[in-house]
């Protein structure tokens, strides 16, 4: 049965409750009315008898005229009713079917109906909205993981055509970096699949300088390669998270400014402090080249790169390895994981200045 007809159901039975109700109080001050002989010599005066003998058969009348009127009336009015719900189902059939650019609009009141309607209009650009994003991820991921194994089959059938003609060195040396590549961004993109998984967060005590100063150990060698120099103030600063995915954001925002440097003379400084609320601040600063304010609200979004698309490389002599142009949107899951907060700003000498302000000890929560 449907909604629309138990809708009329019920209003032609509340018509026909209503008026068996109306008879039935009629019919209760008949009592009242003497069923003897009213003739007084006078004009007619019909007694109980003589009205029950009218109204029994009006009654039947009006009751059959109100049961007609309440399933005309009670079928238009539930179809009114009905007609936003309606709307909301038809566009819900054509999500359904896969397209997702259909919104319902409704106009009218702001009731229940319209309410309804807004949230799932809501509901609706937030789905378009990720998956799209998931498909951009996706055809960007394919593309990033077939590149370096491309450019490593095309080294390698090069080699095999004239063995005598290769630099075995280089050649080793080439390979070693595109496979670094490759490994860079499978790791990535299985530290974002870990975190959107919802797997929850364990946290523990962060000291935030030490963990800052391994990774700058770790990484000084790549910087020297590349004619990067790192400097570092690193104040105490202690923290509730997890200490993986922290030495990840620092290990990324070092790396980043490493990488995005254009001369030989360019350099990266890194500063952690504990700020007046108890929170802990990461900054890491690097000379590069200037970051348009259009490019600078993408740097978050997977493989983008200061310099615009994936695949691309800034030119100077002081040039590290490309990167998978996951760095920064890795950065961004792990901040938000952590209730802490990310400020870009492109500097305008070049480069950029990135903090992340984590919450003190016992501020941040496990999120999934």
């Amino acid at each position: 049965m449907s909604a629309r007809l138990r809708l009329t159901l019920s209003y032609a039975g509340f018509l026909l409750v209503a008026g068996i109700a109306l008879m039935a109080l009629v019919f209760y001050i008949l009592r009242f009315v003497p069923d003897g002989n009213l003739d007084n010599g006078g004009p007619f005066m019909p007694n109980r008898s003589d009205l029950l003998a009218v109204l029994w058969p009006r009654t039947w009348q009006v009751l059959l005229v109100l049961l007609a009127i309440g399933f005309g009336g009670g079928w238009f009015l539930a179809g009114r009713m009905l007609r936003p719900l309606e709307q909301i189902n038809g566009v819900a059939r054509r999500v359904a079917a896969g397209s997702l650019d259909h919104r319902v609009h409704l106009r009218g009141p702001h009731d229940e109906f319209r309410e309804l309607a807004e949230t799932f209009d809501s509901m609706l650009d937030r789905l378009q909205g990720s998956f799209e994003e998931q498909r951009r991820f996706a055809a960007n991921a394919a593309h990033e993981l077939r590149t370096p194994y491309a450019i490593e089959r095309s080294m390698l059938d090069v080699a095999l055509a004239d063995p005598a003609a290769q630099d075995l060195g280089r050649l080793l040396s080439r390979l070693d970096e595109t496979n670094r590549r490759g490994i860079e961004v499978v790791e990535a993109l299985l530290a974002l699949a870990t975190i959107d998984a919802g797997h929850p967060i364990e946290h523990a005590p962060i000291d935030v300088a030490e963990t800052v100063g391994d990774v700058i150990r770790e990484l000084r060698p790549l910087a020297d390669e590349a004619g990067v120099t790192i400097s570092s103030v690193l104040g105490e600063g202690d923290i509730d998270g997890s200490s993986t995915l922290v030495r990840q954001v620092a290990a990324n925002l070092i790396l980043n400014g490493i990488r995005h440097n254009t001369t030989s003379d360019g350099w990266v400084t890194v500063r952690t402090e504990t700020v007046a609320d108890g929170g802990v601040e990461l900054t890491v600063s690097n000379s590069g080249p200037v970051v348009a304010p259009a490019v600078l609200g993408t740097l978050t979004e997977p493989f983008i790169r200061g310099a615009g698309r994936v695949g691309s490389r800034s030119a100077g002599p002081g040039t590290g390895p490309v990167g998978s142009g996951l760095g920064l949107a890795l950065v961004a899951r792990v901040v938000d994981v952590h209730d802490a907060v990310l400020d870009i700003t492109a500097r305008s000498a070049g480069g950029l200045d990135v903090t992340v302000r984590f919450p003190g000890p016992g501020s941040a929560t496990s999120r999934r």
